[in-house]
C-alpha cells in the first residue's frame, strides 16, 4: 500500500507534522517494501489560506490509498474524501513509528475533519 505521512523531515526518522496542509514534506512510502520517496510541501508552509486544499490535491494526485497526520480540517477532509484517500491520525511519533501502528491496526481511520479551519 502507498501511504502518504506528513513529516518535518525527508527521512522515516523524522516526526510526523501534525499540521496536514502546513505540513514542511510529505513522505510517500510503500508499506510493503518500505521504499519511500520525498515531496517539498513548503510552498504550503506559508500559504494565506488554502493550504489543506492544495496539500490534499497534491497527495491525491500521488496516487496514495491513505495519509496520515496529526490534524485534518473540513476542508481538507473534503478533498481527501473526494480523492478516495483513507485518512489516519496519528500523535507525536516518527513516520516509521506511524506506518508501523498504521500496518498494526494502532491508528483508527477517521470520517470527518478533527479540528477546524485554519488550525496552525
Amino acid at each position: 500500500m502507498k501511504v502518504a505521512v506528513t513529516a518535518q523531515g525527508k527521512d522515516l526518522a523524522s516526526e510526523i507534522d501534525l499540521r496536514f496542509g502546513r505540513a514542511k514534506y510529505l513522505l510517500v512510502v510503500d508499506t510493503d517494501s518500505n521504499e519511500f520517496e520525498v515531496c517539498d510541501n513548503t510552498v504550503n508552509l506559508n500559504a494565506a489560506q488554502g493550504a489543506g486544499i492544495q496539500t490534499g490535491m497534491n497527495i491525491a494526485n500521488l496516487d496514495v490509498e491513505a495519509v496520515i497526520t496529526g490534524n485534518v480540517g473540513p476542508n481538507a477532509f473534503k478533498t481527501l474524501d473526494a480523492a478516495k484517500v483513507k485518512i489516519f491520525l496519528a500523535k507525536k511519533c516518527s513516520v516509521q513509528e506511524a506506518i508501523d501502528k498504521m500496518k498494526s491496526g494502532e491508528l483508527s481511520e477517521i470520517d470527518n475533519a478533527n479540528v477546524e479551519g485554519h488550525w496552525v
